[in-house]
This record gives structure tokens, sequence and C-alpha cells, in this order.
């Protein structure tokens, strides 16, 4: 989301002659409900919800890579060593159907732990699953930085990280639906570009600092966290979604859900064509 904050904060959305008006719905799902009903025109999702929506009738499709893959660590209480001690404890996920909570199903199965062998609640986004632990409803759930840091330096720790479960796996995505991009392809693609330009402008000497800080002024964190992200951020290479990284989330939607159609080819769900015309 960094390069959404940059392009708000130094207009290149009005560069591109963009009104952008960002919401942020706190969970996945009710996002993904108000893009299906047409109340939004993009959304920053992950992209195992576009695949369910596409199986359930949605046009949604993801139109590029908003992250890399992604940076969470399986963060769990003092006290919790192994995966067989998170039996009969509470996990907290965005929503039971969405995005990480379906790696976290198949990790545990995985580890021996059936969906039964422990509760879960649905906390929300980061923040909220940032509280849910802190507060003690839940012993166990997936981080990204600075939130998970925060913890460690409290006591708690990780059993591992998706980088390290799910090898390929990708991260978050843009999506919107087809009809919609049909009828404004040309502000789709200037809305691509802002994005991209945003990007280019952190990367670029001289910039770290307003970066830190337009950050900071959105998410509150402080100087040495935001410096770290930072560091995290631009370490890594611009985020892609591939046909063979999609198929890793299509086998892993049919196997939680238990589909019995044939699997759809990664093209019935990402479409990367207006980004090619940036």
């Amino acid at each position: 989301m960094w390069p959404l904050y940059v392009a708000h904060a130094r207009r290149f959305f009005e560069q591109e002659g963009l009104d952008v008006e960002t919401t942020l719905t706190g969970a996945s799902g009710r996002q993904l409900e108000a893009m299906v009903r047409g109340e939004f025109d993009i959304g920053f999702q992950q992209s195992d919800h576009i695949v369910r929506a596409v199986e359930q009738g949605s046009d949604l499709f993801i139109l590029m890579a908003n992250a890399p893959q992604p940076d969470l660590n399986l963060v769990v209480a003092p006290g919790i060593r192994t995966f067989d001690d998170l039996r009969g404890r509470t996990v907290a996920v965005d929503g039971a159907r969405s995005g990480y909570a379906l790696l976290q199903t198949r990790l545990l199965a995985q580890r021996g732990l059936a969906q039964g062998d422990y509760p879960v609640i649905e906390a929300g986004g980061v923040k909220a699953r940032f509280d849910a632990l802190q507060a003690g409803t839940a012993v166990a759930a997936w981080l990204n930085p600075p939130y998970d840091e925060w913890l460690f330096a409290t006591g708690f720790g990780t059993l591992g990280s998706v980088a390290g479960f799910f090898p390929g796996y990708p991260g978050s995505i843009a999506a919107a639906r087809r009809s919609w991009a049909r009828a404004n392809e040309e502000q789709l693609i200037a809305f691509i570009r802002a994005l991209i330009g945003a990007y280019a402008w952190m990367l670029e000497a001289g910039n770290r600092q307003k970066a830190e800080e337009i950050a900071m002024a959105r998410l509150g964190t402080d100087p040495k966290q935001t410096a770290a992200a930072y560091d995290s951020f631009t370490s890594k290479p611009r985020a892609d979604v591939t046909a063979e990284a999609l198929r890793l989330v299509i086998d892993a939607v049919w196997d939680v859900e238990r589909y019995t159609q044939p699997k759809g080819a990664p093209g019935k769900y990402m479409d990367l064509s207006y980004l090619a015309r940036v």
C-alpha cells in the first residue's frame, strides 16, 4: 500500500487527471462484497479472493500485482513452541475464508491440526489481528512488519513465514470488474501508471525521508520502524504476478473449498493487458 499512499501525497493521481478516493475497509471480505456490487472500482485483495469470486459468477479479474511475496510471519504468543501447542487454542484470521486464512488452514492441516482442533476468530485486518494477540484473545496469527516486530520485542515468537512454508505464493494484487475496466480502460491505465510512478519515486535517491514521512503520517509508525520497513520494501524486486504463481493459488482454493468443477486456467482470473499498455 505504500506506493498508494505516495501516489496520493505526491499527487501522482492528479497528474494523470484522476480523482481517486481511497477507502480503508478493514476487512477483505467486506471489500470484496462491495467490489462485486460495484461500490468500488478497484480493490487491493489477495488473489484467492478473486479466484473464488469468479467461480461464484463474478466478473472480477486481477490486473496487476500490488506487493511482492507476502512478508508474513505466523506470530505466536509466549509459550507456543510447536504447531501442536495450538491445539485447543484460538487463532486469529482476517476472515475465515479469506486470503491467508486459507494458507493458515492448509499449513495447520499439514502439521496435523484439523479445522476443528482449534477455535478461529475473524478479527479483521492486520492491526486487528495484532490487537487480538496483544490482548490475549488469540495466540497465533499471520502478521507483517512492523506489527510482527513489535510483538517479537515483547516476547512473542514465530513458527515460520509464508515465504518459508509456501515458496512462490503471490502477494496482494489489484483487481477490478472486467465490465468496468472495458468501459474505463484509459482511466485504469492511468491509475496503474500513477502507482508505478509512485513506486519509482520511492526508489529515487533523495526521496527516502519524504517517503518515510508519508508512511508515518498514514500508519503512525515511529522513525526506526519505518526505516526498517523502507529497507525491506525497497530491497525487493517490483511486485509481479505470474501464471505459475496464480496456479499455486488456484490449487490452494480447490484444496480448501473442495470444488469439484475443473480448475480454471490463470487467464480466467487474470488479465495483465492493461498493465502492458503502461
